[in-house]
């Protein structure tokens, strides 16, 4: 059942929350947290953060016949960090999945000696895996594929970090023609200045989701406060034939951290989805989300309302990031 309490809420949280905890695993583990999400043989898979008390992470598969209940964890498949490779060497984290054809593209962060960095593997049957290598250099995370491409060129969008902090950390879009060379990047969603619920660092949550008005894209934002940091979800609209080319940002957040299992955890006020899932109805969205760093919730939506309120409530001129970067382009 999904909480319908307040109306006025874009996204509902799902009454049954949390889905997954740490106790629901046989071995003894600290979190499990940002799933990645899709459909397999017509059962809904996460692909799950499972943080270990060693303090490394893999990425564990479990599995539900309505996406809401009944979660099977599969010991077997998954996909498990190895020491012998550099770029895995402190764990893998946070996947984001990709359906292409009859193949499941997961973009993931492996945690190597030299910082976080962009991973990329394939999978038909989340058992077997191929990896396919680095995609982007440390330090970069929160990426992922869009399932097509673009006049010959395939898409990733990714956050990397600033080497001056201060200068905000933003959302850039890169484009290879081989998924191994990569380049014509540029930024794609700015980080704002000031009192903004996203100002001065934001990152990609699921992968970009196809509809006829565009690719809609949710995104987190970090509020830093007094008390520590919030993570919040914002929404934008990318053309549909050139994913550079920003349509409509919001506005304002469409989700935070309330309730007490979003608020109290490893890292408090957190919701850090990376995986949604459009039902076969085309209107019902799930969204998959980690909360507070520690367990696994979902929250529903409508996708029809959603486009609406990314269209209703758009940001222009400097509201939008930096200066002319309106509702229309980019900088």
């Amino acid at each position: 059942m999904i909480d319908r309490a307040d109306p006025r809420e874009l996204l509902r949280r799902y009454s049954g929350n949390p889905i997954l905890r740490p106790q629901d695993f046989p071995k003894m583990v600290n979190a499990v947290f940002n799933p990645g999400a899709t459909v397999v043989d017509g059962r809904t898979l996460l692909l799950l953060r499972v943080e270990y008390r060693t303090g490394l992470s893999s990425l564990v598969a479990a599995t539900s016949d309505d996406g809401l209940t009944g979660w099977e964890i599969d010991p077997v498949r998954g996909l498990f960090p190895s020491s012998d490779i550099f770029e895995e060497y402190w764990g893998i984290e946070d996947a984001r999945i990709t359906k292409v054809g009859d193949e499941y593209f997961v973009v993931y962060v492996g945690y190597s000696a030299a910082g976080p960095l962009v991973l990329l593997a394939t999978t038909r049957d989340f058992t077997n895996w191929e990896r396919r290598g680095v995609l982007m250099p440390p330090e970069d995370k929160d990426a992922a594929l869009f399932p097509t491409t673009f006049d010959g060129r395939w898409a990733l969008i990714h956050r990397p970090a600033p080497s001056m902090p201060s200068l905000g950390a933003h959302v850039w879009v890169s484009f290879s023609p081989d998924l191994r060379h990569w380049g014509d990047s540029r930024v794609l969603l700015p980080a704002r200045r000031g009192g903004w619920w996203d100002a001065n660092k934001v990152g990609l949550g699921p992968p970009p989701l196809l509809t006829k008005q565009g690719w809609l894209v949710c995104y987190h934002g970090v509020r830093v406060t007094v008390s520590g940091s919030i993570y919040r979800l914002g929404l934008a609209l990318l053309d549909l034939d050139d994913p550079s080319r920003v349509l409509a940002r919001g506005n304002e957040w469409v989700f935070g951290p309330h309730e007490a299992y979003e608020r109290g955890g490893d890292v408090p006020d957190v919701v850090f989805p990376c995986g949604w899932i459009l039902r076969d109805d085309g209107d019902t969205l799930h969204l998959y989300y980690g909360a507070a760093d520690t367990v696994v919730c979902v929250a529903e939506a409508s996708l029809a309302t959603l486009l609406d309120h990314v269209e209703q409530h758009p940001c222009t001129g400097e509201s939008a990031g930096w200066p002319l970067m309106g509702a229309i382009g980019r900088p």
